[in-house]
């Protein structure tokens, strides 16, 4: 028998303070240190909320759970500087290497006490597995998911939250999607994630009683 369709009611974060912003920020049209609300992502500077905007993909997904979770959900840049010094991403010249998924995971139970499981094999049957079991995913998708409607040159670079799931398609919460089309609740046919999909993520659960 298919399970009956599951949706978790998640709040939506986006990766940039401004979620209206997101297709000017990304498209080049509007720089992001540029955006009004940079100060509540934590950043000291305009130019440190825009180094870390573009790399906080995860980081917007970890605030979705913890705030599904009811917990406190710090600010993206904050909680970026702080998983930087937990390992989960890796100083390079001229930017970062990240995030990687097991110390995310490590510092996620010690800090949040939320479940968090780094799963380099993650295939879609069982990301529809532990939604249905009550667990949200975070999935490495090229970052052209938004549209579903190209070749992505390669999977994964960006990572979304699976929030739902049912027989025909997953529900993304997604961090750089465009405003009022393919941020919230974005119902994506799994051939169509199966094309950006790099088969891998983060499994997050609720802390326990």
């Amino acid at each position: 028998m298919t399970p009956l369709p599951v949706r978790h009611e998640v709040p939506y974060f986006a990766q940039w303070e401004s979620p209206e912003l997101v297709s000017d920020i990304v498209t080049g049209r509007l720089d992001a240190a540029d955006d009004p609300r940079w100060r509540a992502s934590g950043a000291d500077s305009p130019e440190e909320y825009a180094f870390w905007s573009w790399r906080v993909c995860g980081m917007a997904c970890l605030r979705m759970a913890l705030a599904h979770w009811g917990l406190e959900a710090p600010p993206s840049v904050a909680l970026g500087k702080e998983y930087l010094e937990a390992g989960a991403y890796v100083p390079r010249e001229g930017g970062l290497h990240g995030l990687i998924y097991e110390p995310f995971a490590r510092h996620t139970r010690d800090r949040f006490g939320l479940h968090a499981e780094s799963r380099p094999e993650l295939p879609p049957e069982e990301v529809a597995r532990q939604l249905h079991a009550g667990r949200l995913v975070m999935l490495s998708v090229h970052p052209g998911v938004r549209s579903g409607d190209t070749e992505p040159p390669h999977r994964g670079g960006h990572l979304v939250l699976a929030v739902g799931a049912g027989r025909d398609t997953v529900t993304i919460h997604n961090p750089s999607g465009w405003h009022g089309t393919s941020q919230e609740f974005v119902e994506v046919p799994w051939p169509v994630l199966r094309r950006y999909y790099a088969g891998r993520g983060v499994l997050l659960g609720s802390p326990p009683d």
